[in-house]
């Protein structure tokens, strides 16, 4: 009986298991919405009015949900990433701006007026930790073992290394001005932080927390301010510039400038598609979304969006 039980569970789970719907969500910071784009064809599948000032947006780990961060509602809205319905909305503290889940499905976030990073049980609403950080905590990663988060304070110039799953600070790491997002080489060894105001990305182990690189991107691209960093799957770093209007492409090693990619104006989020063949690239005063391939790096299109786009991921 045990044994035919057991049969069924294996049989039952891949028709459970969530099937990638190839769509974009687009958080729109002006327009209060969300925007979902067939990645396969670009046309717009459907607005999503999910509550004042969305910019942050994930996935939970098997992507059936969608966590987009309300700043102005202090809360996380969460949708069904197949159905488009809008589920519900989490209280999540004082101006959650971004966050980044953990696989075992825990959100870390960052509350930019209180300067804490909290860690929400999205099942139970719960909040589980908080973490005082630097003034004006802004991006949250977590490290590809899991065992680490990276909040980067904007004020302090910091990013914060939090142990987990002691929610301890492990390690406060001096990068540049204003320092936005944190991304990793896929074994972990390396983070590359983008750092606004001071126009530059800095590299660093994170096992020891040194810094080992850093490149002033603000002498090659005028209007520089760097904010979304991607490890790319040509194993380069990708930058979005903000004001820079282009798509910076870095040496992962030396962090050279190797290339960049004409976009629109103000430059934020990226994502990348799941065989690595485009990058997705949100411009916040065009109102759109760059398409870029990635082999000829070269952008082939741009998507219209709602107001001022902020965050883009992809169900791919």
């Amino acid at each position: 009986m045990i044994r035919t039980l057991l049969l069924a569970a294996v049989l039952v789970a891949p028709l459970l298991a969530h099937e990638p719907t190839h769509r974009l969500f687009v958080t729109n910071e002006e327009d209060n919405t969300v925007s979902v784009i067939d990645s396969r064809t670009h046309e717009l599948v459907k607005t999503i009015n999910v509550g004042e000032r969305p910019r942050g947006i994930g996935f939970s780990p098997d992507h059936s949900t969608v966590y987009v961060a309300l700043g102005d509602e202090n809360a996380i809205a969460e949708i069904d990433s197949t159905s488009l319905e809008l589920l519900r909305k989490i209280p999540a503290g004082s101006d959650p701006e971004a966050f980044a889940v953990h696989p075992n499905g825990h959100i870390y976030l960052s509350n930019e007026d209180s300067g804490l990073a909290s860690v929400l049980d999205p099942k139970n609403g719960e909040i589980l930790a908080e973490v005082k950080v630097g003034i004006e905590p802004e991006g949250v990663s977590v490290t590809p073992d899991g065992k680490r988060v990276m909040v980067t304070s904007e004020s302090t110039s910091m990013v914060h290394v939090i142990r987990v799953p002691e929610h301890t600070i492990e390690a406060n790491i001096l990068v540049g001005a204003r320092p936005r997002e944190v991304a990793f080489s896929p074994d972990g060894k390396y983070g590359y932080v983008s750092c606004e105001v001071g126009g530059e990305v800095v590299k660093f182990e994170v096992e020891t927390a040194k810094i080992v690189a850093r490149k002033k991107l603000r002498r090659e691209i005028k209007l520089v301010k760097p904010k979304g960093v991607r490890w790319g799957p040509d194993g380069r770093i990708w930058v979005a510039t903000g004001r820079g209007d282009v798509v910076a492409v870095l040496n992962a090693d030396t962090l050279e400038l190797e290339n960049t990619i004409p976009v629109g104006r103000r430059t934020w989020g990226m994502a990348f598609s799941g065989d690595g063949k485009t990058l997705f690239v949100t411009n916040g005063l065009d109102n759109s979304l760059s398409v870029i391939d990635v082999a000829s790096a070269k952008e082939t299109q741009k998507i219209p969006t709602g107001g001022m786009p902020w965050g883009v991921i992809l169900d791919d």
